[in-house]
Order: C-alpha cells, then structure tokens, then sequence
C-alpha cells in the first residue's frame, strides 16, 4: 500500500446535511445557539443539584446523571457539525471517528439505563412512599448510577472492536455529519454483517429490557393510581411522572427508528433528521423538560438567585457608602 492509499484509509469527509451555501450561515447560527443553550442549560442543571444539599435524592441524582450525559452527547456531535458548516474541507481522522462514536454511543447507553432507574425510583416513590427511603437507599441509587455507566461502556466496546475490523479502500466520503455504524459499514471494502447484526442485537437488548422495566414500573404507577380516591391525589401522582414520560417518549422513540429499526427508514435524508432530533434535539429540551415542570428544582433556582441578587446590592451600596 502507498503512502497517498494509506493517508486516505484513515481520514474521511463529513458532508454534513446541506449542500447549499446560502443555508449554512443561518445553520451555523441556529445549531451554535442551540448547543450553547444545551450545554449551559444541563451543565447548570447539574452544578445546581450538586450545590444544593436538598437535591440530592436518588431521583435528582439520576436526573443530574441523564442531565451529564445529555451534554455529553451534544459536546460529541455539535462542535464537528459547525466546523463543518463554516470550513470547506470537512475533514475527520479516523480515531476522532472512532471517538465520536464511541462518545455518542455510551452517552445514549447510558442514559436507556438511568431513563429506567427513574422509572424504578419513580414506581417506589407511588407504590411504596413508606419504604422509599429503604428501598431506594443512597448506596443502592450509587450501584444503579455505576451499573447504567459500566453497561454503556461495554455495549459501546463491542461494537469499537467490530468497527475496527473494518478495512476503507473505497469512498471516504460519510454521508451524514457525524461517524455512525451505518454509514461507515456503507464505505466498508470488507463484509459489514457482523456490524449491521450486531447493533440491532445489541441495541435491541437494552432497549428491550430498559423499556420493559419503564413498562412494567408505570403499569404498576397507574394501578396505584387509579386506587388513589382523591382528584387531587391522583393529579400529583401523575404530575410527578409526567416530565420522565415525555422525556422517555422522546427518546426511545427517536433511538428505536435510528438503531433498532434501521430497515424502516431507507432514505438518508430521514436518517439524518431523526438523528438530529436525536443528538441536538433532545439534549436541548431535556432541562426544560424536568426544570420548568419541577417545582421544586425552580424554587431552588429562584432562592439562589434572589441571594445572588441581594449580595450584588448588598456589595453595591457598601460601595457608595465607601
């Protein structure tokens, strides 16, 4: 192999999702101003239920977590994604390839798992309020945080030892804006089976199983319920879950057409706009999601900020009285 072939086997071309001049500047803004949003509304989030003792529940816990890896799925993709809207070239390595997907990968793993922690922290908190701090003891919520991280890094493991036993002698050209199975196994001078089954499988497990947990928690939370006499009780029963429904509806059904389902949609254009709703989309609803819809998270905010505010004027009038 020549010097030229062997430089070529290991940098690839990103052609992003837009063609047309005209439309990138305005991309670059919108995508810069949702990035910006994104990463400083989780990264908020999670600052405020670190400094905040009250929050520091198993339900806050897994939020802070599902909050980290939001950021770090939007930190993976983004920055790349706006390189390549303001510079012709466009260009990935491909270790930074192999990093992004393994980044991407254990973030959206990670979070199918702590999805279904909340869902099991949720279904004690209604079922079984009495045992709640027994049940869901703060060692218990340590392993669950632990486990959901150790299972994402090994289903994103396996499928970095598939992807580099792949060989590139063909295009180099990946038709999306980020390094991805699919379209890598597309470039692929070697069979890609084994990386096309694999994902599925792998894939399909845990959002079987994750999803499986969800089901049977929120079955068991509607029982409860509806066993609830009071209107009122039952309206704060489903307000406290209502924020993690929407939440999990988002992001399995996004993930169950881009991974799971992948023969259901044949066209690159879908793909590309199901996986920004995906990387982008979600990450940037997600702390509006929970925060906006927790009274308690908001109260908090509204305390630090008016201390804030009174110590600002506290500073400034002993500054004129000076």
């Amino acid at each position: 192999m020549t010097k030229d072939n062997h430089s070529m086997t290991n940098v690839f071309t990103l052609t992003g999702f837009t063609d047309q001049p005209e439309l990138k500047p305005l991309l670059f803004v919108m995508f810069s101003i949702i990035y910006l949003i994104t990463m400083v509304g989780n990264l908020g989030l999670v600052a405020l239920l670190y400094v905040e003792h009250r929050l520091h529940t198993p339900m806050y816990i897994f939020l802070g977590n599902l909050a980290l890896m939001d950021s770090c799925s939007s930190c993976t993709i983004t920055p790349k994604m706006l390189e390549g809207l303001i510079s012709e070239e466009r260009l990935i390595s491909l270790y930074e390839c192999m990093a992004q997907f393994y980044f991407l990968c254990f973030a959206g793993s990670a979070a199918c798992f702590l999805l279904a922690a909340m869902a099991y922290d949720r279904y004690v908190a209604i079922c079984s309020p009495l045992q709640y701090h027994t049940r869901m003891s703060k060692k218990l919520c340590i392993q669950m945080t632990t486990g959901a991280y150790t299972a994402g890094n090994l289903h994103c493991l396996v499928h970095l030892g598939f992807l580099f036993r792949l060989t590139f002698c063909g295009s180099h050209q990946i038709n999306h804006y980020f390094c991805d199975v699919f379209p890598l196994c597309k470039l692929s001078c070697v069979d890609p089976y084994i990386n096309e089954l694999m994902m599925p499988i792998l894939s399909g497990s845990i959002q079987i199983f994750t999803i499986t947990i969800i089901i049977i928690s929120y079955l068991c939370i509607l029982y409860t319920i509806f066993k609830i006499k009071s209107k009122r009780g039952r309206g704060k029963a489903l307000s406290t879950c209502a924020s993690h429904f929407l939440s999990v509806s988002l992001f399995y059904g996004s993930v169950l057409f881009a991974y799971v389902l992948p023969n259901s949609v044949q066209e690159e254009d879908k793909d590309i706009y199901i996986d920004i709703f995906y990387t982008m989309v979600i990450p940037f609803l997600n702390p509006f999601i929970y925060s906006l819809r927790n009274k308690e998270v908001i109260n908090v905010l509204k305390r630090i900020m008016k201390n804030k505010a009174h110590n600002i004027l506290k500073e400034t009038s002993c500054s004129i009285a000076n």
